[in-house]
């Protein structure tokens, strides 16, 4: 598989248009959408329908996708890895979940990497859980997660407080439903083990209900499929009001208050706490949970 036509329908996907994700890749229109119908034909699939929203993925198109961001991650990993052994700047690895490693994250690390310049700052997103798994690997020192039980080995220091809602795309009429029409949605849910399913089986939890109860068409390992999903009318979904604010801005997702749901819950920023921390880690850190920040 060309990793170039993947890394194209990843970025198209991401920027829910062919226009911006040609810009952000410095080709030409044309030659993105040349690219897409290449990986098309390699994978002998459909993976995008165009509309006046931007695009929106196929059922297919969501696997695809999900596999992607892996893929990518990957290629990511081996070229830093690599660059390391010949790179002897200092350097910071932050770990983080997508909820804010995908939206809000990029504009700290932009900001921070203006003051120390001389750092190589890398950013690796996943899941809570993966994060957190990494971290006691010792593959990461610092990472950025969403709340789990059973963390006795790790140092939390709080960031910021968000909130799950519940979201449909612009086409919504209802602004508030009760908890008997919530559990009959078409819900698009965040995969098993990451942070924000965590915190729906908590709530549901304290309902005395149970995450079968609900109708889950189907899960994905990516905030911004999820989102594609929902404007293209698919279903609804639980996510951090964190990850949708521009979408909001915009009018493509629309909140939906439930009747009794109210699911507060923190960013953490995390390390081992038999670990010393670097300089720039600790600098990160004082950064990262002050005013300072500067999220996106």
């Amino acid at each position: 598989m060309n990793l170039e036509y993947l890394q194209a329908f990843y970025t198209t996907v991401k920027f829910n248009s062919i226009s911006k994700a040609a810009k952000h890749l410095h080709v030409t229109q044309p030659g993105l959408s040349m690219q897409l119908r290449n990986l098309e034909k390699d994978l002998k699939v459909k993976l995008l329908t165009r509309s006046n929203k931007g695009v929106e993925l196929t059922e297919e198109g969501s696997v695809v996708f999900d596999y992607a961001s892996t893929m990518l991650s990957i290629q990511g990993n081996i070229q830093r890895d690599l660059k390391n052994l010949k790179d002897n700047s200092p350097k910071l690895i932050i770990g983080s979940c997508k909820s804010v490693g995908e939206y809000a994250l990029p504009c700290s690390v932009y900001t921070f990497k203006k003051t120390y310049t001389e750092l190589d700052i890398q950013l690796e997103v996943n899941n809570s859980s993966e994060i957190i798994k990494k971290l006691r690997d010792h593959t990461i020192n610092i990472g950025i997660i969403q709340y789990f039980d059973r963390l006795d080995d790790l140092e939390l220091n709080t960031i910021v407080t968000d909130e799950l809602v519940l979201v449909g795309n612009s086409k919504v009429l209802k602004n508030t439903i009760t908890l008997d029409e919530f559990k009959k949605l078409p819900l698009i849910l965040r995969e098993k083990n990451s942070g924000t399913r965590h915190l729906i089986e908590d709530f549901l939890k304290n309902k005395d209900l149970d995450i079968n109860d609900l109708n889950i068409i189907y899960d994905l390992n990516s905030p911004q499929a999820i989102k594609s999903s929902i404007i293209s009318g698919k279903g609804y979904s639980l996510l951090p009001k964190l990850t949708i604010v521009q979408e909001l801005k915009e009018k493509t997702l629309k909140t939906v208050s439930v009747e009794n749901f109210s699911t507060f819950f923190n960013y953490y920023i995390t390390y081992r706490k038999n670990y010393d921390l670097t300089e720039y880690e600790k600098m990160f850190i004082d950064f990262i949970i002050s005013s300072k920040r500067g999220f996106c």
